[in-house]
């Protein structure tokens, strides 16, 4: 009985339908079944999508590519061009930052500070603590014993006791310090990468000398910082030796474990082995998790 209704119900709907559009039209009559609709619709259940181990996940976008620069490596101590060698740009190719440098200056000349700095109270003095005059009756201030600050040879008011002068830098931003500062001396042209040092060509302060000034490296031209890989032995004493040898007459020589931010900027111009700035660029580089090109012997 309810079947037979809704049938019935339904071909009334159309009977309407068929009334009030007119079917003697023909193209109504083409376009009547498309108005009508079923009482009775179908519809899709949604589908759920499973993960499994062998669904496609879509990659991940790479990074763009960091262009490289290109260096010529010289000999010592005739500084002819041996070769090329590349370095990313984030090593050697950085934008000046001097928030960077001064922070990183700071930080390495507040932790050179040694704070022994020590004086004494007048409880750490050794004497009689018998007051020195009366309290009242001279006509002089009052005046407690001979350990006081107001007295020569007394105890030191407020005076300075060991501290700790050290601040904190982050790691990250200390390396991006060292790497600014090599990428300020190499877009300058001041840094020149030498293949290795021969110490034993060294034979004293006269022939450093030479070298230094037929290379334009000496006090004429700024003077120059030299780095090497491992202690200079005869290079150093070359370099600290001779006549106004107080401070380098034509500049320093340095091993890499024994330098800071503040050297690389304060010479003319660095002269580094390539072994000590492949060392360099390998322990400042926490912020970039890459892998630096080894030298070649």
């Amino acid at each position: 009985m309810v079947a037979t209704s809704f049938k019935q119900s339904g071909c009334g709907f159309k009977r309407m339908l068929a009334d009030s559009l007119n079917l003697r039209d023909p193209l109504t009559r083409c376009l009547a079944p498309r108005l009508s609709r079923s009482i009775e619709t179908e519809t899709s259940l949604p589908t759920s999508h499973a993960y499994s181990a062998f669904t496609t996940i879509p990659a991940r976008r790479q990074p763009p590519p960091i262009p490289d620069v290109i260096t010529t490596v010289y000999s010592f101590p005739t500084f002819e061009p041996l070769r090329f060698a590349t370095y990313p740009s984030n090593h050697l190719d950085l934008p000046l930052r001097r928030d960077i440098l001064q922070r990183a200056i700071i930080f390495e000349a507040d932790n050179a500070r040694r704070g022994t700095a020590s004086t004494k109270w007048r409880s750490q003095i050794h004497g009689s603590g018998r007051k020195v005059r009366p309290q009242k009756g001279t006509g002089s201030a009052r005046l407690g014993d001979r350990k006081s600050p107001m007295l020569r040879g007394g105890g030191v008011a407020f005076g300075p006791k060991p501290r700790d002068f050290g601040t904190k830098l982050p790691r990250k931003i200390y390396d991006l310090a060292w790497r600014t500062a090599l990428s300020y001396r190499y877009r300058k042209g001041e840094l020149m990468i030498v293949q290795k040092f021969n110490d034993g060509d060294v034979t004293g302060w006269r022939w450093m000398e030479k070298v230094m000034k037929w290379n334009h490296l000496g006090k004429a031209d700024g003077k120059s910082l030299i780095i090497t890989r491992k202690s200079p032995g005869n290079l150093l004493a070359a370099m600290n030796t001779g006549p106004g040898a107080s401070g380098g007459r034509h500049g320093e020589a340095r091993a890499d474990f024994d330098l800071d931010v503040k050297a690389l900027l304060k010479l003319g111009s660095v002269v580094i082995e390539k072994r000590a700035l492949d060392s360099i660029l390998k322990e400042h580089s926490s912020d970039l998790n890459m892998t630096v090109p080894s030298a070649m012997d």
